[in-house]
């Protein structure tokens, strides 16, 4: 890995991770991040990169699409494997059709040609950032609720999944061989055990893990 530029020092912020063989468009690129108050990394392989790389930190890859040592597409792959959702940004000096079908397949979510306008790049940064703050968030809460939903117990589960499906206590406890009072207390507890200010609200987080 090459130079780190900074913003604040916050481990937090997003960064880019900038991989080409070409010295030269590493470092314009560094500077390029640099001067727009943007952190970033740089590597001179697909290789060094992902020996180093933390892929639960937010921010994205800006890849050559060509290089010696494993192509763009290699990256991608393996970031793929290795269970990442990176975004992926690919940069390339040869017309390829069919590398760049490939990689907006896998997920890419640009494909830039060499030589490139430093405004088109930066905006496709800033989309593939926000695009991952926004996964980022919707995981988050995802894993909220579920660490909600194992609080309960299998009956509660059960009361749950037939209360976000619309059925009233009586038909729950028809159901279930329940009585009606016994649906009542499984509901207030599911209630209290979700976090769910309402029903709405119940259903909203049931719906984000798609839970049958």
């Amino acid at each position: 890995m090459e130079s780190l530029t900074t913003k604040a020092g916050l481990s937090a912020e997003p960064i880019v991770h900038v991989i080409d063989d070409d010295k030269e468009i590493r470092e314009s690129l560094l500077d390029l991040f640099m001067i727009t108050n943007r952190r970033a990394s740089a590597y001179s392989s697909g290789p060094d990169f992902l020996k180093t790389v933390d892929t639960t930190a937010p921010g994205c890859v800006v890849v050559d699409l060509r290089m010696p040592e494993g192509s763009g597409l290699d990256v991608q792959s393996e970031l793929i494997t290795m269970g990442s959702r990176m975004p992926v940004i690919f940069l390339t000096g040869h017309a390829d059709v069919r590398a760049s079908v490939r990689a907006m397949k896998a997920g890419a979510t640009d494909f830039i040609m060499k030589p490139f306008v430093n405004r088109d790049l930066l905006d496709a940064v800033d989309l593939a950032i926000q695009l991952d703050g926004e996964r980022r968030k919707i995981e988050a809460e995802q894993a909220h609720v579920r660490s909600l939903v194992d609080t309960l117990t299998p009956r509660e589960h059960e009361v749950m999944l037939a209360v976000v499906s619309g059925l009233m206590n009586k038909q729950i406890a028809f159901e279930l061989g329940i009585s009606e009072m016994t649906v009542k207390l499984h509901r207030m507890s599911v209630m209290r055990k979700m976090q769910a200010r309402s029903l709405a609200d119940l259903v909203r987080k049931v719906e984000k893990l798609q839970i049958r």
